[in-house]
Formats: structure tokens, sequence, C-alpha cells
């Protein structure tokens, strides 16, 4: 079921791309599609982890919606310290706890930071996010906990005691 599931996902993202229905092209692109399904199975990659096709609906009804926001009010949070200039930019990197269990968790949690304005996450190990945070109210951000408990609520795993930002140190 996971294969064929795959395959409507690339073949929606290769239409998506291609836009074109000439017969060579569309023969190059089933081909294309059905070589890739062959290989996710025989790499054993379309499992729950490589394609995590449950997530989709929790991911578009609340998740994706809710980290848009995030990324357009990050956005402008950004752009008034830019023109602030440097009274407003204070460089940092920090650390987070990350209450995901696994890797997948981890990686959304991760990318989640990174595509936040602001924000990038430049290390993961065991349960700790290395952060680079561009001034102190990206920062404050991530402290709050919201995206982690977030993403623990997205993947649906029951989130351990809030964990804050353990170390800190400043960068120039």
């Amino acid at each position: 079921m996971r294969a064929i599931g795959l395959a409507a996902s690339l073949t929606a993202f290769w239409v998506l791309l291609s836009g074109y229905w000439l017969p060579l092209i569309l023969t190059f692109g089933i081909v294309s599609i059905l070589l890739c399904v062959y290989i996710a199975r025989q790499l054993g990659t379309d499992d729950e982890e490589g394609y995590p096709s449950h997530l989709l609906p929790k991911a578009l009804l609340s998740y994706w919606p809710w980290l848009v926001k995030e990324i357009v009010v990050s956005n402008f949070v950004v752009a008034k310290a830019i023109l602030q200039g440097d009274k407003a930019i204070h460089p940092q990197v920090l650390t987070v706890k990350a209450s995901q269990p696994d890797e997948l968790g981890q990686t959304v949690y991760a990318n989640s930071i990174t595509l936040t304005p602001g924000t990038v996450a430049i290390a993961v190990q065991d349960d700790e996010i290395t952060v680079h945070a561009l001034m102190n109210e990206t920062a404050e951000g991530l402290r709050t906990d919201d995206m982690n408990q977030r993403v623990c609520a997205f993947m649906g795993y029951a989130p351990g005691h809030a964990p804050t930002a353990e170390k800190e140190t400043s960068s120039t």
C-alpha cells in the first residue's frame, strides 16, 4: 500500500513540475516513477519513517499552517531587526532539548527551526539541538518550547517535561 501511495505522490509531484503531456515525456515520467518506487522498495526506505504518509492529514490541517504563520511572523521580526541595525541584532548559539524520541521527530524539529527566519539548527546530537539565533527575540521563541511541543503533538509523541535552552554562548 505504501508503494501505491509513494507512486501517487511522485506522480503528482512530477505532473506539477513537468506540465508536459507528450507521449514520450509521459512514458519517461512513468518509467522514472516506477523505477524510483522499485528502488525505494528494494532499499526498504518506503517504510513509515522514510515515507510518513500517516502524518499527512495532521500536517495539512494543523502543523503546516502553524509553521507557515511562524515563518511569516519571523520574516517581519527579522526585517524589523535589520532595519534597526546593530542595536537589535545579538547573535547567539544555544542548545535546546528535543523531546522527540526518534531521529525523524528530531529532524522535523530541527528543520522547522531552520525554516523559521532568524534561527538555524547547526547540530543535532542525542536529544539536543544546537541553534544559532540572530537576536534575542528569536532565541526566546525557542526557549518557550512551543515549537518542540507542537512537533511532538504533530508526530504523535507524548512530550516529556518542558525542556528549555540549557546553555548559551555569545558570538560576534
